[in-house]
């Protein structure tokens, strides 16, 4: 008889995640664990997937992590986010400018056109969104929208709107754009933004990323095993390291579920899903 497989959701927002999952799956076998993965296009198949039996876990964007959860708790269930990376930790948005732009403050943005990223990106979209919310801002109220919808249902991980959104800025057609401060920093190295280009005016709160996210009635067992051997994996083995290299990590950790208080707040103001877990953002296509 064959042994039970462990089956892993991920969503292929770009060709390297097949890469990233077959060498994943060859060091778990090597080291006694049978797992397979199923990749999907968009996150919300993926969390409905985690409800019908295909798959034990996913990894889950922010998004979809708070969705499962409420889709958990509605039916009297539970999912658990066990793991996450040493990067997905206390995170933050900044919202920027252009360095010779006279905007200074937040108020300032008033009748000003903000470039945001997917309509279901947690970083570029939904926490600025509450930021801005917060400072007494409210869109299409004290200022226009502007969307940079790249890829729906991945939820920001590919992060075209985001560029989109920083060469906009570039070219004066928006005043000021939402990133994650991650991006930022990246768009000034690969030249998007060129150096010393752009100001930022505010600063999100920190906020976590994607975990590992059981689903109700997962083999614990087997998800008892994967995790020892995905906390055993080390930055200094060379087998390892090209892993975690291509997954954007030093080291893994155990999942946590208090950094995704901004993105709830959020969720539930941008009426993104109700508190079931059903998708009701009327503008959003996957």
């Amino acid at each position: 008889m064959s042994e039970p497989t462990l089956i892993m959701g991920a969503v292929a927002y770009a060709p390297k995640v097949v890469t990233i999952w077959e060498g994943f799956k060859a060091f778990f076998a090597q080291n006694g664990l049978a797992f397979d993965y199923v990749l999907y296009s968009n996150y919300e198949r993926q969390v409905e997937a985690q409800f019908d039996g295909t798959i034990h876990l996913a990894w889950n964007s922010p998004l979809a992590w708070v969705r499962a959860d409420r889709m958990a708790r509605s039916r009297g269930q539970a999912v658990q986010a066990v793991a996450m990376r040493d990067t997905d930790c206390d995170l933050r948005s900044v919202i920027v400018v252009r360095a010779d732009s006279e905007l200074r403050t937040l108020a300032d943005l008033r009748g000003k056109t903000v470039g945001l990223g997917a309509v279901d990106s947690p970083q570029a979209t939904l926490i600025p969104l509450d930021h801005l919310r917060g400072n007494g801002l409210v869109k299409e109220r004290d200022f226009t929208a502007r969307y940079f919808d790249v890829l729906g249902g991945k939820h920001g991980d590919h992060i075209g709107g985001e560029r989109d959104a920083a060469l906009a800025l570039m070219a004066s057609e928006i005043q000021a754009c939402c990133l994650i401060d991650g991006n930022h920093l990246a768009f000034g190295l690969d030249g998007t933004l060129p150096a010393g280009s752009t100001r930022v005016i505010a600063t999100t709160q920190p906020f976590d990323h994607c975990n590992f996210t059981t689903s109700p009635d997962a083999p614990a067992a087997l998800v008892e095993r994967f995790l020892s051997l995905l906390m055993a994996m080390r930055w200094d083995d060379p087998q390892v390291r090209p892993l975690l290299e291509l997954e954007g990590l030093r080291e893994w950790r155990v999942g946590r579920t208090n950094g995704y208080a901004l993105l709830e707040r959020a969720i539930d103001d941008e009426h993104f899903y109700s508190p079931d877990g059903r998708i009701t953002a009327a503008d959003y296509r996957y």
